[in-house]
C-alpha cells in the first residue's frame, strides 16, 4: 500500500458547528512574509526577458500581459485585478486547460512557467473560482456585473443547466443589460449575431415575452436578477470531476460554500457538509474523505479519478474552498521540515470571505466609473450606496477599498474592445409609470433607508379585500406613499429580496451555517442591557407578545409575498382561488403590520428609551391589547373562511399540474421551513397564543392593578373569537395533517377522505422472514398504514400494507416473541407482529389503536368505502408484499444518510423526525405543540466551545429554528426536538451562568442561556410540554414503570 500523498484535516471552524471556537487553517509561506512580498521578484533576475501571457477576461476581450519569465501566479494575478481595479479580487481566479484538456486554477504561490506547459500559446483567462451562496454578500455593483458575466458565460459552455423558462427569463435579463429596454426587432438582430444558449433559436420567443416585462430596469439591476435566479440553480457554480465510488459507477464529484457533492448525471445525490468533514486526503488516484463518526456507519468514503493529476486538483480545490468560506483568517504559515517531507503541503493562500468582507466594510474609496462591455444600453459608476437594485434594500453603506496591492507594474495592452466607449451615468434611470395589478404581493423595506417623505409615510392607505396593491418602483404621489413604504415591488416580483439584516448593521457573511463570530464579546453587552431592563414580569410577557408576533408576521408574509409571486410568476393559479385566498390574508396581514409597530412602540417607551418622563404612563400592555383584539374581532369573517380556503387550494393543487409543481417547488424554498398550509392555519393559532398569554397576564396582575382590567376585557374578547372557532380549528388541524401525509406518502390517492381522522404516526419494528424491520406506522380512525422510507428521488414513504381497524385485535406478545416491548394486531387479512423501541411508546400504541378501534365499529361501511378509494390498487395479502419486504433492508440502509443526501423533498417534518428518532407522535402532540410557541433572542452554546453567540430562535412544529436576526427571511439551521431532554446544567457541565437550559438527544449536547428568569422558565416549559407530553404520559405508565421509561 502506497502512502496518503497529501492530507488536509478539515479543523472545527466557526461554520462547522453552531458555536465552536475560532480556528485557522495552514500556509506555505514563511514567518514575516505575506503573499505580495513572497511573490515579489527578486531584484538579480530583473534582467529576465519578458514573456506575453494572453488572458480572456469575463467580457470576452483578451489582454496581453507582459510579464518575466520567472514571475509567479500571485503578480500575474495581482496585475489582472489591478488592471480591472477589481476590489472583490478574492472570488475570482485565473484557469487554463491542460495537456488532458482539464481546466486548472493558476496557483499563486508558484511561477507560471512551472504551472502552464507552453505560455506563448496557452490562453488564460479570468474566472469566479469562489460562488458564494446569496449574491448580497457581493458589496460591489461592478463584482456582481462580473458575476453575471460568468453565468452567461456558463449559459453558453452549458455548465449552468436549467429548464428552458429559466434559461429565456436569465438570458433575457443579460439582453436588458445590453441593450436595454425591448424593442422586437433589434432584439432578433441582437439574438442573431450572440449567442447566448446553445439552440437558442428554439426559446427565442419566450426570450422576448420575458424582455418585453423588463422595461425600465438597469443594467444593475438586471445583473443582480441574473445572479438571484442562477443561484437557486442546482448547477450554480458546479464543475464537474469525473469519478466513480467503490462500486465502479460513474459519477461526478464537485465543491461548493456548503461542502462536498455527488452528482450522477445532472442530479445531486448526496452532500458531504463541512461540518461532517474531519479529514479530505489523496492516494494516487483515490480521493477519501474521512468524515466524523456517527454511529455504526463506515466513515471514510472513497472515490476513484481518472488520473493522480485529476485527484490532486480536486483535493486542492476542496483544500481552497472550505479555507475560503469556513475559516475567519488568513491561514498562518507552516513550519517546514527540516530532513524531508511526506505528502502535499499545498494550502490557501488568499483572503478568506469572512477578511474580504471585514476589509471592504472598514474601508473607504472614491466613486470609481467603469465601462460595460457589449452595453448599448447604460453604464454605471460604481456607488457605494446606489449600486443595488430599487427592489431590494441597499447591501452597506461606504463600502469603498483602494485596490489590491501590486508587486510591480507591468503593461497591459487589449487585442480587440469596443471601439466606442459609452457614456457613464447614473445607475438608476427614471422609468415609465407603474401599472396596477390586483395580484401584486406586499413586501417590505426598513423605512430608513426609504425616500418617501415623513409626512407622507404618517398617511395609512386602507387596503381593503381585493383591491389593487401598486406594482412597481416607488413613485412621489402623496396618496402612493404610505403604501409604497409596505409595497414597493421590483418587476419582476418573483425574486423580491429583503436585506434587512445587511442594512441593519449586521454581518453580511450569509453562510448556511451559523457562525459564532465574537459570540464571546456578546456577554459583556448583553449583561449591560440586561442591568437597563425592566424586571417586572410584566414586562418580559410583553416581550413574548412582541417577539412572537414578530415571527407571525414573518410567517404571513410566507404567503401574501414569496407565494403569491410564486404562483404570479408562474401564472399558475386560477383567478378565482387567488382572490378567495389573498382576499381573506391580506387584510390581516395589513392589521397585524400597524399592531407590531404599536407593541414595538409600546415596548420602547416602556424600556425608557424613548420620553423618560413618561415612562411611568406606559409600562402596561392591556390597553394596547384591548384596542387591537377589538379590532381583529372585525376579521372573524376572514377566518371562518380558512376552511374553505384549505379546501379549495388542496382541491386545485391535485387538478392543476402546473399549481401542484409550484407548489412542491416553494416548499422546497428555504423561506418555506414548514409545510406550506401550515402557514395557512397560523391565523386562528395566533388567537389562542393570544388567550394563553393574556391570561398569564391576568394571573400575574392584581385586580388593583390599573392594567389588569384592559388585561381581563382583552382575554374575554380574544376568547369569545376562540370559542366560534375552535371547532373549526380542530377540523383545519386535521385536514391541514392529512394532506402533509398525503405528500409525504406514495401509494395512496385521496388521504383526505371527509370523515377520516389522523391519530397517530410513528416508528415501530415489524417482524418479517429476514427478522425486526424498520416500519413507519400512520394510524387513522378507519385504518392502519405501514411504510418504508425508500431511496426515491422524493425521499418519500411508500406504503407496504393498510389494515382495516374494523375487526381488528391488539394484544401485548413480548412472551409468545421474546422480543422487548412485542404486541400483535390481528386483522381481517392478516397478522402482523411489531416492536415499539421503549415500553411507553408500545403502551401509547395499544392504547391508540384501541380508541381507534372503538371509533371504527361506529363507521363500518363508511371506513370500508374509504379504504376502498384511498388506497392504489394493492391487494391485500400480496406477493409483493413479501418481495418488498426483502428489498427493504436495503432501503433502510441507504435511507440511513438520505436526510443530508436528499434535496427533492422536506427532511425535517415529524414524518421523518419520527423514523430517524425511533418515536411516535399523536393528533393530541401536535395540538399540544401549537399552543407551545415561543420566539426570542437566546445565547446558544456548545458543550465543547467557549463563546456564547447570540440567535434568534424559533420554536414550533416540535422544532428549533435558528436566525441571525428576527429580521431574517428563513433560517439559517434548525433542530428537530422529538427525543431530546431539557434540564438545567448539572455541576459535570461547567456552565457559571444564570438561566441556563441544557438539551439533549444522545451525545448531542446544547446550552441556551435566556435573559430573565421568567423567560428562562417559560422556554423549559413549551419545550418540556411539546416534546414529552408529560401529561398524557403519566397516563399511560403504571405509577412504578413512570421512572423506568423516560426515553
Amino acid at each position: 500500500m502506497g502512502e496518503i500523498e497529501g492530507t488536509y484535516r478539515v479543523l472545527q471552524t466557526p461554520g462547522s458547528r453552531l458555536g465552536v471556537q475560532k480556528t485557522v487553517g495552514v500556509s506555505t509561506l514563511e514567518s514575516g512574509q505575506n503573499v505580495s512580498t513572497a511573490m515579489a521578484p527578486s531584484p538579480a533576475k530583473t534582467h529576465e526577458r519578458d514573456l506575453p501571457i494572453k488572458i480572456r477576461m469575463l467580457d470576452n476581450t483578451v489582454e496581453v500581459l507582459d510579464i518575466e519569465s520567472k514571475y509567479y501566479g500571485q503578480t500575474l494575478l495581482t496585475e489582472v485585478y489591478k488592471h480591472l481595479n477589481l476590489i472583490e479580487s478574492d472570488y475570482f481566479g485565473i484557469e487554463f486547460q491542460n495537456i488532458q484538456s482539464y481546466w486548472i486554477w493558476l496557483e499563486p504561490m508558484k511561477p507560471v512557467i512551472k504551472q502552464v506547459r507552453r505560455p506563448k500559446t496557452t490562453m488564460l483567462r479570468l474566472a469566479v473560482k469562489f460562488f458564494p451562496p446569496d449574491p448580497g454578500q457581493l458589496q460591489e455593483e461592478y463584482t456582481r456585473y462580473l458575476f453575471a458575466l460568468q453565468i452567461k458565460r456558463d449559459l453558453a459552455e452549458e455548465r449552468l443547466t436549467c429548464s428552458d423558462n429559466t434559461a429565456a427569463l436569465l438570458v433575457s435579463h443579460l439582453l436588458q443589460s445590453e441593450i436595454g429596454d425591448f424593442d422586437e426587432s433589434e432584439d432578433r438582430e441582437h439574438l442573431k449575431t450572440n449567442q447566448y444558449l446553445p439552440n437558442q433559436e428554439r426559446i427565442e420567443g419566450k426570450i422576448l415575452e420575458f424582455h418585453r416585462k423588463h422595461v425600465g430596469q438597469t443594467p444593475a439591476e438586471s445583473d443582480f436578477q441574473v445572479l438571484e435566479i442562477a443561484r437557486k440553480l442546482e448547477m450554480y457554480g458546479i464543475r464537474f470531476h469525473l469519478a466513480s465510488d467503490r462500486e465502479g459507477t460513474k459519477i461526478n464529484l464537485a465543491v461548493s460554500h456548503m461542502g462536498v457533492l455527488v452528482f450522477q448525471g445532472n442530479t445531486k445525490i448526496n452532500t458531504f457538509n463541512w461540518s461532517k468533514v474531519r479529514k479530505l486526503s489523496f492516494k494516487r488516484k483515490r480521493f477519501l474523505i474521512k468524515l466524523h463518526p456517527e454511529g455504526p456507519y463506515q466513515d471514510t468514503l472513497e472515490f476513484l479519478l481518472g488520473s493522480r493529476d485529476e485527484c490532486k486538483n480536486f483535493w486542492k480545490i476542496c483544500v481552497e474552498y472550505h479555507t475560503f468560506f469556513r475559516l475567519f483568517d488568513q491561514p498562518k504559515p507552516k513550519a517546514k521540515a527540516v530532513f524531508f517531507t511526506r505528502g502535499s503541503s499545498f494550502r490557501y493562500s488568499g483572503r478568506t470571505q469572512k477578511q474580504l468582507v471585514d476589509y471592504i466594510k472598514d474601508s473607504g474609496m472614491k466613486k470609481t466609473p467603469y465601462e460595460r462591455r457589449h452595453s448599448k444600453a447604460r453604464a454605471s459608476t460604481r456607488a457605494s450606496n446606489t449600486d443595488v437594485p430599487k427592489q431590494s434594500v441597499p447591501f452597506t453603506e461606504g463600502l469603498r477599498t483602494p485596490g489590491s496591492p501590486a508587486s510591480a507594474a507591468a503593461p497591459f495592452h487589449s487585442v480587440h474592445s469596443s471601439a466606442i466607449p459609452t457614456p457613464v451615468l447614473p445607475i438608476f434611470a427614471e422609468t415609465s409609470p407603474s401599472s396596477l395589478d390586483p395580484r401584486a404581493p406586499y413586501t417590505r423595506i426598513p423605512e430608513k433607508n426609504t425616500a418617501v417623505p415623513a409626512e407622507a409615510a404618517g398617511r395609512k392607505l386602507m387596503q381593503q379585500p381585493g383591491s389593487p396593491v401598486l406594482q412597481g418602483r416607488p413613485v412621489d404621489h402623496p396618496q402612493l406613499s404610505s403604501l409604497m413604504l409596505k409595497s414597493p415591488l421590483g418587476l419582476n416580483p418573483a425574486f423580491q429580496v429583503n436585506l434587512n439584516a445587511a442594512s441593519q448593521g449586521s454581518s453580511p457573511l450569509l453562510s448556511p451555517v451559523l457562525s459564532d463570530a465574537g459570540g464571546a464579546r456578546i456577554e459583556e453587552d448583553d449583561e449591560m442591557k440586561r442591568k437597563c431592563c425592566p424586571t417586572d414580569k410584566a414586562y418580559f410577557i410583553a416581550k413574548e407578545i412582541l417577539a412572537t408576533e414578530r415571527t407571525y408576521l414573518k410567517d404571513l408574509e410566507v404567503i401574501t409575498v414569496w407565494f403569491r409571486s410564486a404562483v404570479i410568476k408562474e401564472n399558475a393559479m386560477p383567478e378565482g382561488l387567488m382572490t378567495l385566498l389573498f382576499s381573506n390574508i391580506d387584510p390581516l396581514y395589513e392589521f397585524h403590520r400597524g399592531f407590531l409597530k404599536e407593541i414595538e412602540q409600546r415596548l420602547s417607551l416602556w424600556e425608557g428609551k424613548t420620553n423618560a418622563h413618561m415612562k411611568g404612563d406606559y409600562q402596561r400592555i392591556g390597553d394596547v391589547m384591548l384596542r387591537n383584539m377589538r379590532t381583529l374581532k372585525e376579521f372573524t369573517s376572514y377566518l371562518q373562511k380558512h376552511d374553505e380556503v384549505l379546501t379549495e387550494l388542496e382541491k386545485a393543487t391535485k387538478r392543476l399540474k402546473k399549481l401542484e409543481m409550484v407548489y412542491k417547488d416553494f416548499e422546497l424554498q428555504k423561506v418555506c421551513y414548514l409545510p406550506l398550509n401550515t402557514f395557512l392555519l397560523k391565523p386562528i393559532q395566533r388567537l389562542m397564543h393570544y388567550k394563553l398569554i393574556l391570561g398569564r397576564l391576568c394571573k400575574h396582575y392584581t385586580a388593583e392593578h390599573r392594567d389588569f382590567a384592559d388585561c381581563r376585557n382583552a382575554l374575554k374578547e380574544v376568547t369569545e373569537m376562540t370559542s366560534r372557532l375552535q371547532h373549526s380549528l380542530i377540523r383545519l388541524e386535521n385536514f391541514q395533517k392529512l394532506t402533509e401525509l398525503q405528500h409525504d406518502l406514495i401509494g395512496i390517492d385521496n388521504l383526505t377522505a371527509p370523515g377520516r381522522e389522523f391519530i397517530r404516526e410513528g416508528c415501530l419494528y415489524k417482524l418479517t422472514k429476514k427478522g425486526l424491520q424498520q416500519r413507519m406506522f400512520f394510524l387513522f380512525s378507519d385504518m392502519l398504514l405501514y411504510t418504508s422510507k425508500g431511496v426515491t428521488g422524493t425521499n418519500q414513504f411508500k406504503i407496504h400494507g393498510h389494515l382495516p381497524l374494523h375487526g381488528m385485535l391488539v394484544e401485548e406478545s413480548e412472551n409468545e416473541w421474546a422480543v422487548p416491548h412485542c404486541f400483535t394486531i390481528y386483522s381481517a387479512q392478516k397478522t402482523i407482529v411489531v416492536a415499539a423501541s421503549t415500553r411507553l411508546e408500545m403502551r401509547k400504541w395499544i392504547e391508540d389503536l384501541n380508541v381507534a378501534i372503538e371509533m371504527a365499529k361506529k363507521s363500518t361501511e363508511k371506513s370500508d368505502m374509504l379504504l376502498e378509494n384511498s388506497l392504489c390498487n394493492r391487494s391485500n395479502r400480496s406477493s409483493d408484499e413479501v418481495s418488498l419486504e426483502q428489498e427493504s433492508e436495503d432501503d433502510i440502509h441507504s435511507s440511513r444518510s438520505s436526510l443530508d443526501r436528499q434535496s427533492h423533498h422536506r427532511a425535517n417534518t415529524t414524518v421523518h423526525v419520527c423514523w430517524y428518532r425511533n418515536t411516535s407522535v399523536s393528533m393530541t402532540d401536535h395540538s399540544v405543540a401549537v399552543e407551545n410557541q415561543l420566539s426570542g433572542y437566546l445565547l446558544r452554546k456548545f458543550k465543547n466551545s467557549n463563546g456564547w453567540q447570540k440567535l434568534w430562535v424559533v420554536f414550533t412544529n416540535f422544532c428549533l429554528f435558528f436566525y441571525k436576526t428576527h429580521q431574517d427571511d428563513y433560517p439559517l439551521a434548525s433542530l428537530p426536538l422529538l427525543g431530546y431532554a431539557v434540564s438545567s446544567p448539572g455541576e459535570a457541565d461547567g456552565i457559571q451562568k444564570d438561566y441556563v437550559f441544557k438539551l439533549q438527544f444522545k451525545s448531542h449536547v446544547y446550552f441556551f442561556r435566556a435573559e430573565s428568569k421568567y423567560t428562562f422558565e417559560r422556554w423549559m416549559e413549551v419545550i418540556k410540554r411539546a416534546t414529552s407530553s408529560p401529561a398524557r404520559s403519566s397516563l399511560l405508565l403504571p405509577k412504578d414503570e413512570k421512572d423506568s421509561h423516560t426515553d
